[in-house]
Order: structure tokens, then C-alpha cells, then sequence
């Protein structure tokens, strides 16, 4: 989503995640972005300034764009934060043992049975 923001609508953004790993922040901004909350990634390229900065403020961060969804975006990360729950599956075309939070086999595709 390309978005062009004013300074008005910046300064009213809010901050819902930061982590150490872009990845991680990367698929945050994903589900929000499934779920319809506009968002952006910032300092998704600071990691270079690591040392020459402090470590946690070259973190990447995401904020949502309308803070009314704030507590909402908070809660739907929160919600695919915590691992599933469950127990490890057994694909059934290839055997690969898989865990729980998996919906099909990394190895050969095969959707978990239900």
C-alpha cells in the first residue's frame, strides 16, 4: 500500500510493534494490512546504524495510520504472537512431523488433517 501522508496525518499515527527482526515486523504489517488497517513500516533500513546509534531505536516499528484502530491492531498482533496451541501433526502424504501452528506440510504441501 502506497501511502501518502501529510504531516498532520503523521503526527497522529501510533505506534503498535517494534521488534529486533524486519521479518517479524514485516509479517505484523501483513496480517494488519489483511485485516484492512492501514499501517507503515519505519526503520526497516536503520539496522546499518546499529552501534553508531542505539540498538532498540534502529528496531523496525509499525504504526497505524488511524489511531481509533490502535487498540485493535495491538490485539491482532498480540493474537498471533502466542504460538498454537495443539499437538504436533504427522503429514500424512510424507510423514514429516509437523508442529501444531502449521495448517500444511512445509515439505510436501499437504493440507492438516482435520
Amino acid at each position: 500500500m502506497n501511502l501518502h501522508l501529510t504531516r498532520v496525518s503523521q503526527d497522529l499515527m501510533k505506534k503498535v510493534f517494534t521488534a529486533h527482526d524486519t521479518i517479524l515486523a514485516g509479517y505484523f504489517k501483513s496480517i494488519l494490512e489483511e485485516r484492512g488497517i492501514a499501517c507503515v513500516l519505519r526503520n526497516d533500513y536503520l539496522g546499518g546504524g546499529a552501534g553508531e546509534l542505539p540498538l532498540n531505536e534502529c528496531w523496525p516499528e509499525i504504526w497505524v495510520v488511524d489511531p481509533r484502530e490502535e487498540q485493535l491492531a495491538k490485539s491482532i498482533i498480540a493474537q498471533n504472537r502466542t504460538p498454537a496451541e495443539g499437538d504436533a501433526w504427522l503429514c500424512p502424504s510424507c510423514q514429516e512431523s509437523l508442529e501444531p501452528q502449521f495448517t500444511s506440510c512445509w515439505q510436501c504441501g499437504t493440507t492438516k488433517p482435520l
